[in-house]
């Protein structure tokens, strides 16, 4: 959520020309970001948990690199655009440890197939 006030705090400098342009698109990546935590996190289910994960990481990517195209246009200060991106490093970790631990939830098998392995297998009989 800090990335969101900042990006708003951010965007209030920008000339009025870009209202509906880069102000409402780095806006809407921003609250997109902890809006698909929000909602995977609401779903029945793990993979959709990790797909809006994934959307949210993606978000983030888009955040950053539209922070960066608002610096060559001058539109912010090198010291803004520096929070920004420490800002959204610290988010970008806690958001891949948060993957990191929803996926070692998911049941691995050592080897693909063996997952139901016959009575004569499980005994040491030879398998034909």
């Amino acid at each position: 959520m800090d990335l969101v006030d900042l990006t708003y705090e951010i965007t209030k400098a920008f000339p009025k020309d870009e209202r509906f342009g880069l102000t409402a698109q780095l806006q809407r990546c921003a609250v997109s970001i902890p809006s698909n935590i929000a909602e995977g996190h609401g779903r029945d289910h793990l993979g959709e948990y990790l797909h809006h994960l994934s959307i949210a990481n993606g978000s983030l990517m888009e955040l950053e690199t539209q922070v960066l195209i608002a610096c060559r246009r001058a539109y912010v200060a090198t010291t803004e655009v520096e929070r920004g991106l420490d800002l959204s490093r610290v988010v970008g970790r806690l958001l891949a440890g948060l993957v990191r631990a929803l996926k070692a939830r998911i049941p691995r098998h050592l080897t693909p197939g063996t997952r139901h392995l016959s009575w004569q297998a499980k005994s040491g009989f030879p398998v034909k």
